[in-house]
């Protein structure tokens, strides 16, 4: 019997799946869309919602800002109180607003003025759609190109694992780097967002590849391969309906680990502007506002999107460890 998903595991896949969630419907949670700018709130600290008027319950409502500078020329934002903002549920199509023009900055603004928790919950759209469609593209190659391998050995074997190797001796960052290099820099947002998903996807599908290849050399001898051979099965058919299937549980926990490093890779890339590019925003490019220590001692709300990359990838870890745990027959009491 398949022993149970792990308590922290199913924690955990609760919070990825909150995550997608909030970003799947940005639209309508965020209060603004995430190129709706107002320079005059540039590193506005977070809003405060107000419940008390003069000392009694009042509908929930902003007070507006007035932004002065001290003799440093940093930015201080008081609260207006003659300038009141009603705070709104289900408003204009958003979950929440305020009335115009009061801002709602509920984790604060960045740079320009854009309200950071809008931004953040787009952002995710790409940094958590990338890593998932990377590792399908990568893992489709892995598991055809090792699986392949594996099956029938000799010179194929030995020409795929070369190839494999090519990608495996360079380092992945620096891979990563050159690939992203060859891109033309007068591509939109659409094409760098295509063009990131297979510069990760390509430099993935290797290992998973070699260990692919290792679990087919093994499997392929086992008798029911034999017997679909004497039976004259395609070798196509062989390999996807036979021999594939019996790698599914390192497969799944590899996919779910490797998910989590490509989000960090897409981090990486965005944060040295080689990824996607502002406006349009991925956690990766929100902390490009973070480079400078400067920005981050006046305003420190803007290293909130590292806060989410780091739930992303502990949560993608721990629930690839889980369901390696679950699915792994030498640590269930179960055998193949």
């Amino acid at each position: 019997m398949i022993k149970k998903f792990s308590l922290t595991g199913k924690i955990c896949l609760g919070l990825l799946g909150l995550l997608y969630a909030l970003a799947i419907f940005a639209n309508f949670i965020c209060p603004y869309h995430y190129d709706d700018e107002d320079r005059n709130y540039s590193y506005c600290p977070p809003t405060a919602i107000e419940f008390r008027d003069h000392g009694k319950w009042a509908h929930p409502f902003v007070y507006g800002r007035t932004l002065t500078f001290n003799e440093v020329h940093r930015r201080i934002y008081a609260k207006d109180v003659a300038k009141k903002y009603p705070f709104h549920l289900f408003f204009k199509g958003h979950l929440f607003g305020v009335d115009a023009p009061g801002r709602l900055y509920i984790w604060g603004a960045d740079e320009r003025g854009r309200d950071l928790f809008s931004r953040i919950w787009y952002g995710a759209r790409i940094s958590l759609s990338i890593g998932i469609f990377g590792v399908l593209i990568s893992f489709t190659l892995g598991l055809i190109i090792g699986g392949i391998a594996g099956y029938y050995g000799g010179w194929i074997d030995n020409i795929l694992m070369r190839v494999c190797e090519m990608f495996m001796m360079v380092p992945g960052f620096y891979l990563m780097l050159a690939l992203r290099a060859v891109v033309p820099d007068n591509f939109n947002s659409l094409q760098v967002y295509a063009s990131v998903v297979v510069i990760l996807a390509l430099i993935g599908w290797a290992s998973l590849a070699r260990i692919i290849r290792g679990m087919a050399l093994s499997i392929r001898e086992r008798d029911y391969v034999l017997v679909a051979k004497t039976l004259g099965v395609p070798d196509i058919v062989i390999i996807i309906k036979h021999l594939l299937p019996q790698t599914i549980s390192y497969s799944l926990a590899s996919l779910m680990l490797t998910v989590s490093s490509y989000i960090l890779a897409e981090a990486g890339l965005s944060v040295v502007g080689l990824g996607i590019q502002d406006p349009v925003p991925s956690w990766g490019n929100l902390l490009s506002d973070a480079m400078q220590i400067v920005p981050v001692i006046f305003a420190p709300w803007i290293l909130l999107p590292g806060l989410f990359i780091f739930m992303a990838v502990v949560c993608f870890n721990v629930v690839g460890d889980s369901l390696r745990d679950a699915l792994d027959p030498t640590l269930n009491g179960t055998s193949i």
